[in-house]
């Protein structure tokens, strides 16, 4: 697959850090300062490139429900941080997004190490247009527990007309 040309901030990111120890870590510390909901999950980035995203999520106590499994909502949040990692980095520089509607169809419960993954298309420019993305998140048997999809609107950035 050719590389993708117009690299982004967190791709840049992620393909200096990944490649020093304790590199991976650093960027998930990053995640946590710049989006401090998603980062309070403590999910960890395993995979990113343009498109691709896997990301995995620990089972603890600050994740679960009083079913004993992670939370319906922590599942929503990683289905929807691991379709964005992979959109946002198969998107020119000049784009931004937003999630317009998120859809999650939470198959059995959730327990143990959870693996989110998405494959989501290259994004050409940064035209106003809508993308489906689908996540799926599975446990550590690989038994699909979530089947995720982000419904994201992608566009120009705006600039200040000052």
């Amino acid at each position: 697959m050719p590389e993708h040309r117009n690299k982004n901030d967190i791709q840049r990111r992620w393909d200096a850090l990944k490649k020093v120890p304790f590199g991976k870590r650093l960027f998930d510390l990053l995640i946590k300062l710049y989006i401090p909901y998603t980062g309070s999950m403590s999910a960890h980035v395993q995979e990113l490139r343009p498109g691709y995203a896997k990301v995995s999520l620990r089972d603890r106590r600050k994740v679960r429900n009083h079913l004993k499994s992670v939370h319906a909502i922590a599942l929503a949040n990683l289905a929807e941080y691991t379709g964005n990692l992979a959109l946002v980095c198969g998107m020119p520089e000049d784009a931004r997004f937003i999630v317009k509607n998120i859809s999650i169809d939470y198959v059995k419960k959730a327990r143990g190490t959870l693996t989110g993954e998405c494959q989501a298309p290259i994004i050409p420019n940064n035209q106003k247009q809508e993308f489906s993305v689908e996540v799926t998140i599975k446990n550590s048997d690989g038994d699909v527990v979530v089947n995720g999809k982000l419904l994201t609107l992608i566009g120009p950035i705006k600039t200040d007309s000052r």
